[in-house]
């Protein structure tokens, strides 16, 4: 699957969720994520394919269920939109899922916890992440479209910060 997307930092949460209520946008989405990281030591997932692997446990707080996806993700253009190619598949043991993948020579990075509320308007996507403070400390917006048309329409119907619209991961805006 392919995703388009970008972040909007430095965002009011409260006031984010708000415009999105506002406009008539569906919470399709609320979990609380550990997401586990891996690569070589030389980096070899992110100097050769420009991505990584990830086994991310969700816990949907609108259902109560649990669940373990193990996802490839790659960056595969970065303009107005960031455009990855995103592999997922549903693992029912995610810690056999680690070890083998520890096996294969791959390392298990440290451990993200990520707070998402998720709405979607009109075939958007509008996702508000809040990490943990080691790995990120202030909350953004994801938004994904389909296009930079409809890219163009989220930002001005929750009326955006355009000097605050980045199309970088969130490894990148670490090291900012």
């Amino acid at each position: 699957m392919r995703e388009r997307e970008i972040k909007v930092l430095n965002i009011d949460k409260e006031e984010i969720e708000k415009k999105l209520i506002d406009i008539g946008a569906v919470l399709v989405k609320d979990e609380d994520q550990i997401n586990y990281r891996f690569d070589t030591d030389d980096c070899y997932l992110k100097n050769t394919h420009k991505g990584y692997l990830r086994i991310r446990i969700v816990k949907n707080n609108l259902s109560g269920e649990t669940k373990s996806i193990m996802t490839f993700k790659r960056s595969i253009k970065k303009d107005s939109l960031r455009v990855n190619e995103e592999i997922d598949t549903e693992v029912s043991d995610w810690e056999s899922a680690a070890k083998i993948i520890e096996l294969l020579g791959y390392k298990r990075k440290r451990p993200g916890y990520k707070h998402r509320r998720s709405y979607m308007y009109d075939n958007m996507l509008f996702e508000i992440d809040t990490w943990d403070e080691e790995t990120y400390s202030k909350p953004y917006l994801e938004i994904e479209v389909a296009s930079a048309e409809e890219l163009e329409k989220a930002i001005t119907i929750l009326n955006l910060d355009r000097s605050q619209i980045t199309t970088k991961a969130i490894d990148e805006l670490r090291k900012d």
